[in-house]
Parts: structure tokens; sequence; C-alpha cells
């Protein structure tokens, strides 16, 4: 580890233990944003309310729009739809301002930002040197825009006629989902050595809701009529697995933690082994609020710990709840309008 990535780790450590000394959970220094969780607001759609709250990962203490307390008070802007790391570097997605704000991790002071070739953004994702956004316009262009991750600068545009949604590494090969919103089937691999599309992976069953990477390789989450489906596929694009979701409709909100396959059905949250072969009762069940859209918006596992939100309608702060890996509610909060995802930092 170089000495001044100790001394980021030191200095950010007597931080934290100053601000835990004072009243009121107050952030009055500058912090070091390690160590913790980042909890992504997209705000309300055409306005420039999105904004990053920090949860220390002990989940003592948080610190609201960090964006605008570490840069001056700017705005983040419009639809923060992602974060994304690579390095030492935060990538802040925001679909509706067509930019991605790239910050600093660790201070979050603003780094720069890519505003080129960016129509509707929708994910991102880090291989071979190259930084591959993904884009889809409602009615329009539907493409993966191609960076360098050294300066930013545009490399090309990789073009599709059905959708552009999530992009995930594995094995240094690119691969994106062909759906949104619950309909689509395809999965495109990409060969990073020359950016063009490989091969595309037809699932035989369910439209994907969701695809995420993992141990180097690629999991897609897929509803059916009556059952919902887990694939996982290998880093050279071919169906390795397929674990059948007997019963579970609309399953969604894929994650993998220790073994475990993480999801949710309806307001229904499940934990599953991986090499199970029958789906267990649910592990909770989200209580419904006012607003059926928002009650299940945000979901992730980080260290043991279920993340979910509320969006609460998007017009008031979004309420947050942390459970155990067995079900028992450990921590609630509230954190900006429409929080839609949590990201270990």
């Amino acid at each position: 580890m170089k000495t001044t990535r100790l001394l980021q780790l030191f200095f950010g450590f007597l931080l934290l233990f100053n601000i835990s000394c004072n009243s009121d959970s107050e952030f009055t220094q500058e912090m070091y944003y390690g160590n913790g969780i980042l909890v992504a607001n997209e705000g309300n759609f055409g306005k420039p309310n999105a904004d990053v709250t920090f949860l220390t990962g002990d989940l003592s203490l948080k610190q609201d729009n960090i964006f605008s307390a570490n840069n001056g008070g700017s705005n983040l802007g419009d639809v923060l739809q992602t974060i994304a790391f690579n390095g030492e570097n935060a990538y802040l997605l925001l679909n509706n301002s067509n930019k991605i704000q790239v910050v600093n991790r660790y201070t979050f002071k603003k780094v720069t930002e890519i505003t080129s070739q960016i129509n509707q953004p929708r994910y991102l994702a880090f291989a071979n040197n190259n930084i591959y956004v993904t884009n889809d316009k409602f009615n329009g262009e539907k493409y993966v825009a191609v960076y360098k991750a050294s300066d930013y600068s545009f490399v090309k545009k990789i073009s599709f006629t059905d959708a552009a949604e999530r992009v995930v590494e594995a094995g240094n090969n690119i691969f994106v989902q062909n759906a949104s919103y619950g309909f689509g089937n395809k999965i495109s691999y990409i060969t990073t050595s020359n950016n063009e599309v490989q091969s595309t992976i037809t699932l035989p069953n369910g439209d994907i809701n969701k695809m995420i990477t993992n141990n180097e390789k690629v999991y897609a989450i897929a509803a059916g009529t009556a059952d919902s489906y887990i694939y996982e596929i290998s880093s050279a694009g071919s169906i390795t697995k397929t674990t059948t979701l007997t019963g579970i409709t609309n399953a969604t909100n894929l994650e993998i933690e220790n073994g475990n396959f993480y999801f949710t059905s309806g307001n229904n949250v499940y934990k599953m082994a991986m090499n199970a072969t029958t789906v267990p009762a649910p592990l909770f069940t989200v209580a419904s609020s006012t607003d059926p859209y928002s009650t299940l918006y945000g979901f992730n596992v980080i260290n043991g710990g279920i993340f979910v939100s509320d969006a609460n309608g998007f017009t008031e702060d979004s309420k947050i709840t942390v459970y155990s890996s067995t079900g028992s509610v450990i921590k609630t909060f509230t954190a900006g309008k429409g929080t839609n995802g949590f990201y270990a930092n």
C-alpha cells in the first residue's frame, strides 16, 4: 500500500473520531469518505436536486448532499442514475443532465465531467482501460459510448437496435443488457480488444429485470409468466447454469454476497443459497407505503446488511431501512429524494 494511501486512511480515521465526539453528529471538518457507504438519491425528474448521502461503515453517522458540501455548493444534477468506481474516482451518472460527474471517491472533490456523446445515459462499466456508458433515449438512439479512462476522450460508439440498459465487466469483456423495464431477453457480449459485438446471448425463458457481475461471471434475473429465473453466464458468453425460482413472479433486484442470492418479488425479500434447488420462504416483507411504486425502490446487500429504500413518492426525503442477514431491522434513517442505490466505498 502506498504511503499516501496510508496517510489518507490515518487522517480519515482521525476525522471520523473527532466528528464522533461532536454533538448531533455534525460534520464540521473536511471528510474522508472511504470505508463507508454512498447512498444515491436521484431526485425529482426535471429538477437538479439529485445528491449523494454518506454513511459510515458502522452505520452510526451520515452526511447528506456531500457533492454540494465539497464543491462550493454546486448542484450535482438531474436524476442520479448510478454510481460506479474506477481507481480513486467515483463516477456519478446523471441521466437527465446528460453528463457524468467524476469526483475523487475519498474527498468528493470534482475531477471533471463527461458530456461528449452522452444522451440519456443509463449505466457504466470499466474494462481494458476504457469506460463503457450505455445510452438509451426514449424512441431514439441506443448505444454504448466508449471513452479512454486515462483522459476521458471519446473512442467510438457501439449502436444497438434493442435497449441499452445495464452494462457490466467480466473477464475483461463487456456485457450489455438489451432489455429495460422488464422487456427483453438478450445480452450483447462485447470484446474489448476491438470494441465490437462478439455475440448475442438470448435467454430461453423470461424477460431480464437486472444483470450483475460477480466473481468474473455475469448473472441475470428474468421474470416469466409463473416462475422467474437466474442465469449464470461465463466471461466467454455462454449460459452455464439456470436456477428456476419456482412460483416466484417478477423477481428482480438481484444481488450476491457470501454464496447467497438476494432478490425481491413484490414487497418480499428473499435470501437463497446459490447452490439451492428450492426457493425458501421470504426472509422478510417490506411494509407498503402510500406510493406502491416507491415502496421498495433501492436495494443492495453490503457486508451482511440489506439496504432497502422507500422513495416516499419522490416528493419527500426517502426512508431507508437496513436489515440484518436474518431479516431483523438494525437501522432506519432518511436520505435525499428518490433513493435508488447503495454502494460500498
